[in-house]
């Protein structure tokens, strides 16, 4: 399959190392030039719960460059998602199959005011943990499941033939048929270790060996957790402080990936992640006061980057 991976940061890089070495013809496409520089010249080095290796991939600063393309992941943050878009309108054909990657809420949608939402799929990810040690070398702590699925809901031949190509390249992935259910699964883990982790500068393992700390985590959580059975969201679960917490478990060494971006002094995700709870409470006649009082925080440290 020819795969073209817009945003090719720590998480996109893995993407694109394991696609690539499982025989795709895989495009990374990023716009930091020392990053596309050393893999055109050295290859792609992931490294991590995958193993190590190093992969031949094409790279460019340049969508373009890749020409049109079966599958296009959008792995940018957030802020990055309609710039996405643009860029994957340009490689995509009638039949190509635009996936998108983001924590939070909202990015399908953004894409979908460019692309024509039949040929959208939305991707969630969880226990990754992913970082870069460098222009052309990611890590990441684990890799536990990547749920896809149509962002009109269903299952269809495509779905399982996009599913088939992550599981052929070494993930562990399933398809969906209300994706839905995934993003606010994995919303409501983001939302307890992202903007406390990025305030505190710890880890999910230390977020949870601290009390204090797990006491803000975990009312970020049950804040999310309400808001999404209010608004008749289907969860896959029933004690959602058990259920981050067994999440958290798994990745204790992880940073979140805002507290990653406040070390490298550039804006979070604060707005799609914690800053989306408010949002969302206010449409069901709630409010989400711990995540608003983050969220805040968050944005107050931000103006000084």
């Amino acid at each position: 399959m020819k795969i073209a991976i817009i945003g090719c940061g720590a998480m996109g890089s893995v993407y694109a190392a394991l696609l690539g070495d499982a025989g795709n013809e895989v495009w990374a496409i990023d716009t930091w030039g020392e990053h596309v520089e050393a893999i055109n010249a050295k290859g792609l080095r992931v490294e991590g719960a995958s193993g190590d290796r190093t992969v031949r991939v094409n790279a460019s600063t340049n969508a373009a460059d890749a020409g049109e393309c079966e599958l296009i992941i959008v792995a940018t943050k957030a802020s990055g998602v309609a710039d996405a878009a643009l860029a994957a309108k340009t490689i995509a054909g009638p039949d190509s199959v635009i996936l998108t990657i983001q924590n939070g809420l909202g990015a399908a949608e953004r894409i979908a005011q460019s692309i024509d939402t039949s040929q959208v799929m939305i991707g969630v990810v969880g226990g990754f943990g992913a970082s870069m040690k460098g222009p052309g070398h990611a890590h990441h702590n684990g890799m536990q499941l990547v749920r896809i699925g149509e962002m009109n809901g269903g299952v269809s031949d495509r779905l399982e033939q996009v599913v088939a190509a992550w599981s052929g390249a070494g993930f562990t992935a399933k398809g969906y048929g209300d994706i839905h259910q995934m993003i606010w699964e994995k919303l409501i883990c983001n939302v307890a270790y992202s903007g406390p982790g990025a305030l505190m500068g710890l880890s999910t393992g230390q977020i949870q060996a601290n009390p204090s700390a797990w006491a803000i985590s975990l009312a970020c959580a049950r804040e999310a957790d309400a808001v999404a059975r209010a608004q008749g969201i289907t969860l896959g679960f029933e004690d959602v402080d058990t259920y981050v917490r067994d999440f958290g478990a798994k990745m204790p060494g992880a940073r979140p990936s805002m507290l990653q971006d406040h070390m490298a002094s550039r804006a979070s995700e604060i707005d799609a992640i914690n800053g989306a709870i408010p949002l969302e409470a206010a449409k069901v006649g709630m409010t989400a006061p711990v995540n608003e009082l983050v969220s805040q925080l968050i944005r107050g440290r931000e103006s000084g980057f």
